[in-house]
């Protein structure tokens, strides 16, 4: 069985077929010519041992026939199980909560259908007394997908947020218990692949014996071929052969059929497709060396070497070399200085012992520091829509409109909170403050401590990482090819001077970079590039006629760089072959050596020029591969990359595929093709997890990237699932608090299919928001902790759990402290009318008269009067009738003032409340009347109408009491229609 739960992997699985049982032909003589064969091939030298279980098994049912024309099975079973996380056993009470929200589901499976058809699956039919969801797939690009989201553990947390209701996100204890473990029978998933593969039938396998051809029939030319081979198959119509291609060579040929096996990730199989890229691999030392890692330090030659170019290093055997960058398995070359030399060149990996290098730390893998910052950087604009949305949802309108005593806020309305409180899961949900909040060690300090100015100001310095350029005071050269004699070298003198320095400088990172920002930044002055390319060449001939060498490079290299984006790539050969030539102290500016290398590789990939392919193709590579601060210059490159990728998959190299797949993904999403970028940072993620053998350190976690490209894609429920997937605690560069919970919040509302409203936070939400402001605890962003506490505050309110919202919101008043006099006073004006909704009027009055006392004359009227009515209700709740009356009286007269009508009827409302409960129904009844009256007026939104609603309602009641049934009728009437126009259901 195949196994994936929340955010883990098997660690012995290389892909999801590792563990297939070998399949082979039952025609005898296909036995007879291959004996010994008898598994599915293996990626990783680690499955020897499933290979060798495999052997033992006899022919049978549990073998897989590769018969062509064979049927194969079309469906398989996709099971699910709950587990606690703190016994590690069945969580019986969520299993039979899940199986009912299945029984639900198998007669309206609409929502169903659409979450698998987001995970690239087929839904068949559903099994809910089995616990079971029968799929298919009908390509292997959906296999693919799938099977990656199954290892990530996506599925698992799809299914987590579908078969949960409300009390199981509320409950923050038994969401940290819960694991969901989603299984796939590994056989039938395998039998599937493989005759999907038949039925396509071309795909990429690996040789499982070597010169299998040798034993075949002589008539036919069959293809030479070493075990571990990759090649090209293809269904000819032979009973017992292929036609194949070696990657390795490209040499053509037949193959038994029985000789090789398909690549067991589906992964390969598209990207093979989908980038082909010739790639001759012969050099044996490459192959089969996945367990050796990345390294770094100081190795010892093993031979002796005399260089035969110029950026070969010599050596002797014995000495000491330095390796520059990374010393990375399965390619050709890595960059190396001699100790006792001092020189620095290219060296042969097959020519050093790498046993003495210190592998990349555990928390690195295959990447620098500055790689890892990169990794884990996110910049504002990405951060800018979710965080927005939490900020508008976090506002209230408590200190603009007035409350209406005795109307149960909005969010009450939304559900019914006796389904909220019962119990699920053996655990009963409280509303108290202490219960539902514990607060970690860091948030206990005082607010002081944690969450003062200079703290948050420091948060904002260290938490963010925005890429860009550093501001830099380049030089900058006019190009005004009118002035002067362009005879005269001296015209020239100032950018020949730049251009010559020896060696790198930061200076010339515009002439590197991707964005080729020299043509806007370095040189200026030109109308059309055409320009520029005439200054370029004056100066290029200039810098040759003066032996500068360096500002001939140079020149030759911003030449070929303007050709390549013109696509005249002859033109651009020609130039950065010109520089290669004139170059012989490369290695003194890397950047320019790799950038050199890197574009005129790509061309020769381009143009399939592979004898000179074979001079400079595995240099480039090194280059790029190794020298950990390389940045791209040019989109070109991604060809060498792909030409590496390819070359790692033939060679069998998981160092190599793991480096080769961050280089390929950083640059497509700094080229913007973010959406092409996806599928490696998805492998990314899952050789980051199997790296780390099931303990990913969450500061190389590529999750949060994934929610990002996710939700970008529009697919909710796998976004929703990658953010469920990711921790922030402690990771300073990651996105703000605020970005996941406004991710989550985006997708929970793409698949309820309707924009989140103000008062409403889906429960959802919930674990989120406690994780973000536990995490905003730890960095002291003040006004995030502000923001997530208000939007608790507002979910547990939602569902009438007013302990915990007060809990919450009393620790926003406390950031208000460090916060704006607006945000404080919004915050205390919140609390107060929480305290009125949960019985406590004498402490809304101790809160609410402090902020009547410091109302200025300059303050706002508006919030002097939603002061004086607050505080009105709570004291008419208190049974200070005088004072109640007072302050309406006050509050009537600021609302009238400002003409805001909505404000009057509700002051007026509420004076026929208090009237009412003095026995004083004549005026009441007039309070009432001239309360519908200006709420007739002011009919612009859900809440006035609802509002409306329940002052006819109030004034329908008061009628029948006094024996005036009609009017009563008509009051009754009116209030459901227009608590029908405001989907009031609690009013209805």
């Amino acid at each position: 069985m195949y196994t994936a739960g929340r955010g883990s992997v098997d660690s012995t699985d290389s892909g999801f077929l590792a563990g297939w049982t070998h399949w082979q032909s039952n025609s005898p003589h296909r036995q007879e010519g291959c004996p010994g064969v008898g598994t599915m091939a293996s990626d990783d030298l680690e499955d020897s041992e499933l290979v060798s279980v495999a052997e033992e098994t006899p022919l049978g049912k549990e073998s897989i026939s590769l018969g062509v024309g064979e049927s194969y099975i079309t469906e398989i079973s996709l099971s699910f199980s709950i587990l606690r996380r703190s016994t590690l056993g069945p969580n019986v009470t969520l299993q039979e909560a899940a199986r009912k929200t299945l029984w639900a589901l198998e007669n309206d499976n609409k929502e169903m259908l659409l979450l698998f058809k987001e995970l690239s699956a087929r839904l068949v039919s559903i099994q809910a007394q089995n616990d079971v969801f029968i799929v298919t797939f009908k390509t292997i690009e959906e296999i693919w997908k799938f099977t990656t989201y199954l290892s990530l553990g996506i599925v698992a947390c799809t299914l987590e947020h579908l078969l949960f209701d409300e009390r199981y996100w509320l409950n923050a204890t038994l969401v940290e218990d819960t694991e969901i473990q989603v299984s796939v029978n590994q056989d039938e998933l395998a039998t599937l692949y493989l005759g999907l593969l038949l039925q396509e039938g071309c795909f990429y396998a690996r040789a499982v014996v070597h010169d299998a051809g040798a034993q075949a029939e002589e008539e036919k030319e069959f293809l030479a071929v070493s075990v571990n081979d990759v090649v090209y198959v293809k269904d000819v119509g032979d009973e017992s052969s292929w036609e194949g291609q070696s990657l390795s060579t490209g040499e053509r040929g037949l193959l038994p059929i029985i000789s090789v096996e398909p690549l067991s990730h589906p992964f390969y199989q598209w990207f093979l497709k989908t980038y082909p890229t010739s790639c001759n691999v012969t050099e044996q030392n490459c192959r089969n060396i996945t367990s050796q890692p990345i390294g770094l330090g100081q190795c010892t030659a093993r031979e002796n070497h005399s260089a035969t170019e110029w950026d070969e290093l010599s050596y002797c055997r014995g000495d000491a070399i330095e390796v520059v960058g990374f010393f990375v398995p399965g390619l050709k070359w890595f960059v190396g200085k001699c100790n006792s030399t001092g020189a620095t060149g290219f060296v042969q990996t097959k020519h050093v012992d790498p046993n003495c290098l210190k592998p990349l730390g555990k928390d690195l893998l295959f990447l620098s520091e500055d790689e890892k910052i990169f990794l884990n950087s996110f910049d504002e604009d990405a951060q800018k829509g979710p965080v927005e949305l939490l900020s508008s949802l976090a506002k209230t309108d408590v200190s603009s409109v007035y409350r209406l005593d005795g109307l149960d806020p909005v969010e009450i309305y939304l559900k019914s909170p006796a389904v909220v409180r019962e119990d699920f899961g053996g655990t009963q949900i409280s509303d108290s403050w202490e219960e539902i909040e514990a607060l970690s060690d860091s948030s206990k300090c005082s607010v002081s401590e944690k969450s003062s100015p200079d703290s948050e100001r420091r948060y904002e310095l260290e938490g963010f990482h925005v890429h860009g350029q550093e501001d830099i005071d380049d030089p900058k050269f006019f190009v005004d090819l009118n002035a002067g004699d362009l005879e005269d070298s001296e015209v020239f003198d100032p950018v020949l001077t730049f251009l010559n320095k020896a060696g790198y400088d930061t200076q010339f990172q515009p002439l590197y970079d991707l964005s080729m920002s020299f043509l806007n930044s370095t040189f200026y002055g030109f109308s059309e590039e055409e320009d520029l390319v005439m200054y370029l060449e004056t100066s290029r001939n200039w810098a040759k006629r003066n032996n500068m060498s360096w500002a001939h490079i140079r020149c030759c290299f911003l030449l070929g760089r303007i050709c390549a984006k013109r696509m005249k790539l002859s033109q651009a050969r020609v130039y950065f072959e010109e520089a290669l030539s004139a170059i012989n102290h490369g290695f003194l500016d890397l950047q320019l050596l790799a950038a050199l290398y890197g574009n005129l590789s790509a061309i020769y990939l381009k143009q399939n020029l592979k004898t000179k392919q074979e001079l400079l193709l595995e240099k480039a590579a090194s280059l790029l591969t190794c020298i950990s601060q390389h940045n791209f210059s040019s989109e070109n490159e991604l060809e060498v990359l792909k030409y590496i990728f390819r070359k790692a998959v033939i060679v069998n190299n998981a160092s190599l595929e793991s480096r080769t797949c961050f280089l390929i993904y950083r640059l497509l999403y700094q080229l913007g093709r973010h959406e092409e970028s996806l599928p490696f940072l998805e492998r990314l993620q899952f050789l980051l997890i199997t790296s780390c053998s099931q303990t990913l350190d969450s500061n190389t976690s590529v999750m949060p990237f994934l929610s990002y490209l996710y939700d970008k894609k529009y697919l909710p429920h796998v976004a929703l699932a990658s953010a469920r997937l990711y921790k922030s605690v402690g990771m300073k560069r990651m996105p703000s608090p605020l970005w996941r919970v406004g991710v989550v919040m985006q997708n929970i509302s793409k698949i309820m299919g309707c924009p989140l409203k103000g008062n409403h936070i889906p429960a959802q939400a919930a674990p989120y928001l406690k994780h973000a402001l536990s995490s905003s605890y730890e960095s002291g962003d003040v006004k995030a902790q502000r923001t997530l506490c208000i939007l608790l505050a507002k979910l547990y309110l939602q569902r009438s759990l007013l302990s915990g919202a007060i809990g919450y919101t009393k620790r926003a008043v406390e950031l208000g402290r460090w916060s704006s006099e607006e945000e404080a006073f919004e915050s205390a004006l919140f609390l107060g009318w929480l305290y009125i909704l949960n019985g406590h009027f004498e402490k809304a009055c101790h809160m609410l008269m402090p902020l009547l006392d410091s109302m200025q004359e300059t303050d706002s009227t508006t919030q002097c009067g939603v002061v004086h009515n607050l505080l009105a209700n709570a004291q008419k709740r208190n049974k200070m009738v005088a004072e109640s009356s007072r302050g309406y009286s006050y509050a009537l007269k600021m609302a009238t003032e400002t003409g805001n009508r909505r404000n009057q009827a509700i002051a007026l409302a509420n004076f026929g409340t208090l009237s009412v409960s003095c026995q004083a129904f004549i005026m009441a009844e007039r309070y009432f009347i001239k309360s519908i009256q200006l709420f007739i007026d002011v009919q612009d939104s859900g809440d006035a109408e609802r509002e409306l609603a329940q002052v006819l309602y109030w004034l329908g009641k008061l009628l029948i009491e006094q024996q005036k049934l009609e009017d009563g009728r008509v009051c009754f009437e009116l209030a459901l229609l227009f608590a029908m126009k405001s989907n009031n259901l609690k009013s209805e």
